[in-house]
């Protein structure tokens, strides 16, 4: 039996009928789609989305890279099963889904982008906005898409459909392959009708199962843990993806081993057990970084090992340290020359904790790491108190007012400037996907888009979206679909005129902040006159938003706890005091490697080099 369709109605009935199970839960592998139409799509997947009468939700963005953002934030809150279709016309359309797509790959986050293509049956050369390039007559801009992709295809031919949508699902529901998938979409075959087989446009399940350890490296690994005297945990993202914090509680509990976590990995342990040390690397805490400094093995779960995490390659200092690597991706398992143990992460850390049942570390060790986790617990209380509530807040205190407003239920969402250094250090995550940082592309405008997409997946829980004043302009755009569709997200405006990151990672490497503030030309033509006249809270609440603009620290806390409780989009603009340190905080425990000019006139450039040096001279290849 067969159904006469076109191309883009038998897609968008494809993707109707697919479906994830994990765990015995089956759900929609893709519950909406995302469009902005032009003459690329709007007579095919346009047309199809209006014909399907509801089958595949449609979602109305303003931005195509807005769109893929809150595709994201959809598919990580719903831990990797369920994601969200973008649909974008062939030209501008199409290229502004690169950066999306580059973040959702980095990210190993499923979403799925069908841009229009130029016609494959070339009645004309040009269309309009069709690339010529006289070299090659079958590429387009869509190309673009291909190394930021981990799945690519043109369909060029109705049938090529069926292979492609089949191995496009495939890639989306792997957790070890997962990332965009796009399916470029010339706008001539998605009209044109073909006969599709029944059973092509059936329901159909991806299982997503739990790989367990090959039991000679669970038996490796645990020997190498029995014999560690200082081991430390790395919790990446893989345990929250996974669905393991429970697993690695029971690990924990049973050996006392601690747990210092990456940004992905950060709530796979609750802020107050005993264990949990914080965030670990250049934006770390100083109890997770000196013990990472002293560890003899690291078991790593999960995590890519990005150069913050290790400090670019220099924070695992032990001469006889050691990589236990327990991670679904081969690739990841193996880096740092580490024992692989591929497998899912619960899986995993049920297996291991089943092997190495009755160790636990020495009692010295325990009673170090718990001292040291109780300075830093003192340090974050001091950095989140104020002395004069009539005074303006500084970043820190913003956080610790948020903190004070939130229930376990808020999920807080970041991406981009000083925010994540100062979460990394002070945020006491207590709920899973309560802790929401999308710092392994770190795109500055995600904030916003992913809350929407957040709070899609989790209608329930309060979302927020916290940004500078130099990400809220990169795009705002989403906030009138937050408006249109009564998205209650709450957005915390943080306005402190500028790159504040930037400005003092610049300073850092001599470069003297140049080019950092949002601030008028001085008479030598720097940017260095007074701040520029700019109301972002007027802004938002001319897309549609409630706003409030809160002057001191005893206003914030007031304004936070309305915005929380209030059932429409709501924004918290605030001006802060700005600081490069978190007061109250050791400054950074670990180096990160921004290469400084080698040669330069000024002198702030030859201090920084000098330091550089010195700095790169205890980095390390573990072999």
């Amino acid at each position: 039996m067969t159904r006469r369709l076109t191309v883009a109605q038998a897609l968008v009935e494809f993707l109707a009928h697919q479906y994830t199970e994990r765990d015995g839960r089956r759900r929609r592998l893709i519950a909406a789609c995302w469009g902005i139409f032009g003459h690329g799509n709007v007579a095919g997947v346009g047309q199809a989305l209006l014909e399907s009468e509801g089958a595949l939700p449609y979602l109305q963005g303003r931005n195509e890279q807005a769109m893929v953002h809150a595709a994201v934030g959809y598919a990580r809150q719903s831990d990797r099963l369920a994601a969200h279709a973008v649909t974008t016309s062939i030209g501008p359309g199409a290229t502004n889904l690169v950066t999306g797509a580059a973040l959702a790959t980095v990210n190993r986050i499923p979403v799925l982008l069908l841009p229009g293509d130029t016609f494959a049956t070339r009645p004309a050369d040009p269309v309009l906005q069709q690339l010529e390039h006289p070299g090659a007559g079958d590429i387009s801009v869509n190309d673009c898409l291909r190394p930021v992709s981990r799945y690519f295809d043109r369909i060029v031919r109705p049938e090529a459909l069926i292979p492609a949508a089949l191995q496009a699902m495939r890639v989306l529901a792997d957790p070890a392959e997962t990332g965009a998938v796009t399916l470029a979409l010339p706008q001539d075959v998605q009209a044109e009708a073909y006969d599709w087989p029944e059973e092509f446009l059936a329901d159909r399940v991806w299982h997503v199962r739990r790989p367990a350890p090959a039991p000679d490296a669970l038996a490796e690994a645990a020997a190498a843990l029995r014999a560690a005297r200082r081991p430390l945990i790395v919790a990446g993202g893989g345990v929250v993806h996974s669905g393991a914090e429970d697993a690695l509680r029971a690990l924990v509990d049973a050996t006392g081993i601690p747990v210092a976590s990456t940004q992905a990995g950060k709530g796979a342990l609750h802020h107050a057990h005993p264990a949990d040390v914080g965030g670990i690397g250049h934006t770390g805490t100083a109890v997770a970084d000196a013990l990472a400094r002293d560890a003899d093995l690291v078991l790593g779960i999960g995590t890519r090992y990005s150069d913050f995490t290790t400090a670019s390659a220099t924070l695992f200092a032990a001469p006889d340290v050691r990589f236990v690597n327990l991670n679904i991706s081969s690739a990841d398992a193996h880096k740092m020359a580490g024992l692989a143990v591929v497998a899912d992460a619960r899986a995993g850390l049920e297996a291991l904790a089943g092997a190495v049942a009755g160790h636990r570390v020495p009692d010295a060790y325990a009673r170090a790491y718990t001292a040291g986790k109780a300075e830093w617990e003192a340090a974050v209380r001091l950095a989140y108190s104020w002395q004069d509530e009539g005074a303006r807040p500084t970043q820190a205190q913003v956080l610790g007012a948020l903190d004070s407003v939130v229930g376990d239920e808020d999920v807080i969402i970041n991406a981009a400037g000083s925010l994540p250094g100062d979460l990394h250090k002070l945020w006491r995550a207590r709920s899973r996907r309560q802790y929401h940082l999308e710092y392994g592309y770190s795109c500055m405008g995600y904030e916003i888009p992913a809350a929407i997409g957040v709070r899609l997946a989790a209608p329930e829980r309060p979302v927020w979206a916290l940004v500078g004043d130099g990400t809220y302009l990169m795009m705002p755009t989403e906030l009138v679909t937050a408006v249109q569709e009564g998205i209650a997200i709450k957005v915390v405006l943080i306005q402190n005129h500028g790159y504040a990151s930037i400005g003092g990672l610049s300073e850092g490497v001599g470069a003297e902040r140049f080019g950092t503030a949002y601030r008028f030309r001085a008479a030598d033509g720097t940017y260095t006159g007074g701040p520029l006249p700019v109301d972002l809270a007027a802004n938002a609440a001319s897309l549609g938003m409630d706003v409030l603009s809160p002057r001191t620290v005893g206003e914030l806390r007031d304004a936070l706890a309305e915005a929380r409780a209030s059932d429409r989009p709501t924004c918290v603009h605030v001006e802060t005091e700005t600081a490069d340190t978190v007061p109250g905080a050791p400054p950074a425990q670990a180096w990160w490697d921004v290469p400084v000019a080698q040669a330069a006139t000024r002198p702030a450039a030859r201090r920084a080099r000098e330091e550089y040096e010195r700095q790169v001279s205890a980095r390390r290849r573990y072999l």
